[in-house]
């Protein structure tokens, strides 16, 4: 999209904000992803992994069992701390971005918090899946496969209730004009919603976000309190209907369908790939149901994972498309979505111009130029006017201005 475009809904200010932030982040993202990458490569198609895993488990007696547990921990410390540096590096780049309110001490607490999780998961999808194949050393990928695309279900459910409130708390909307809005809202969806909650994300940004979780009775819509304090009415409104769109369109059950789909070819893969002797060899393991095997696993699976993405990605890009569209058809109020889109983009100094092949590989929504086209077009399309904006009423009061007087002094973020 050209600039003489963007400036139909964006200041001169805006669109240089984002291209600045983009030349400070996207080289680290890549980076980070490459480093990660490699990392896992090297740990599971060379023998350092395999004498990882021998190491650790040497400290509880050497037996499988204690490989299986001890390996896959001393995997998850070491992947963890390989991505610490980039992660603390975007961190400080949010802080001078004024987009990350999280102390250090917080940080350091939510990397102690994913590495725990990590390694308790971890460990325990090792030891089941090296019990399977010493006891089924024929038929181990079709228990295994069941397993993980039953853990796909499982971890959908348990995500809201069990894992999410270790990293925030959550409240539900407070009674007054803008919950009843909210549940009119809900109301004329047709969508049986358990709450909407509130999640405290000012503790970490001042990003906005909303999102749907769980299923069944675990289903909820979260909404971010930055969400609240930065966007009106009209627009927490329009982002609840498109989250209600992804609720309505069955996303998250289907989502959790695909991703156990993901994880029975997955493993259909793995199986294959663990009877071909060389890559054993190479991995410095003896076979299949030895725990040193776990590193080649890990990486069979990240190979999987990095090559599939943009798949993936397209899928995601098309129901968020599509989550889009049901927002409009339930509000019936075009101009509140586009006003949405651009105080999102604003607050969150998003990227206003994806590179087809970053868009490709890490994109999981439109951009939001796009979103905004299509919000255009749908009101184009159904007779309803939607005013041209004055872009810089999309700043809001933290972001534009503030932002400037931060980076006057030296043409960067101030930190």
């Amino acid at each position: 999209m050209t600039t003489q475009a963007l400036l139909r809904d964006f200041t001169e200010r805006q669109i240089e904000r984002s291209r600045r932030r983009k030349r400070a982040v996207l080289p680290l993202r890549l980076a980070s992803a490459a480093t990660g990458f490699a990392a896992v490569c090297v740990l599971a198609f060379t023998p350092l992994g395999a004498d990882l895993v021998r190491g650790a488990g040497s400290l509880a007696g050497g037996g499988w069992i204690a490989q299986a547990l001890l390996g896959a921990v001393a995997l998850d410390l070491a992947l963890t701390l390989v991505g610490l540096p980039a992660g603390a590096r975007m961190e400080s780049v949010n802080r001078r971005w004024r987009l990350s309110n999280r102390s250090w001490r917080l940080f350091w607490a939510d990397t102690a918090k994913g590495l725990l999780i990590g390694a308790l998961l971890l460990a325990s999808a090792s030891l089941g899946l090296f019990a399977l194949i010493r006891a089924l050393p024929g038929t181990w990928w079709i228990a295994a496969a069941a397993a993980a695309a039953a853990l796909v279900f499982v971890l959908s459910f348990l995500v809201p209730v069990v894992f999410e409130p270790l990293f925030n708390r959550f409240r539900p909307l407070e009674a007054g004009p803008l919950r009843e809005r909210l549940l009119h809202v809900a109301a004329r969806s047709g969508v049986a919603v358990r709450d909407i909650m509130v999640s405290d994300a000012s503790r970490r940004t001042n990003a906005m976000n909303a999102y749907v979780s769980g299923m069944g009775r675990t289903r909820r819509i979260v909404v971010w309190d930055t969400t609240l304090t930065q966007g009106e009415p009209d627009e927490v409104a329009a982002i609840t209907a498109h989250e209600l769109g992804h609720a309505a369109r069955r996303d998250v059950p289907t989502g959790t369908a695909l991703g156990a789909l993901g994880m029975i070819a997955g493993t259909l893969l793995l199986a294959g790939a663990l009877h071909w002797r060389a890559l054993l060899e190479a991995a410095g393991t003896p076979g299949a149901a030895d725990p040193r095997t776990l590193p080649l696993i890990i990486g069979i699976a990240a190979v999987f994972s990095t090559f599939s993405a943009p798949l993936f990605n397209a899928h995601s890009r098309r129901i968020e498309a599509r989550a889009d569209e049901y927002a409009l058809n339930l509000t019936r109020n075009p101009a509140a979505v586009v006003s949405a889109w651009r105080t999102l983009a604003v607050q969150s100094i998003s990227d206003l111009e994806p590179h087809p092949l970053a868009q490709l590989w890490l994109g999981t929504h439109p951009a939001i130029p796009a979103r905004i086209a299509h919000a255009r077009g749908w009101a184009a399309a159904h007779g309803v006017p939607v005013a041209l904006p004055d872009p810089g009423a999309a700043a809001h009061p933290r972001s534009d201005d503030d932002q400037h007087e931060h980076e006057a002094a030296d043409g960067r973020p101030d930190g």
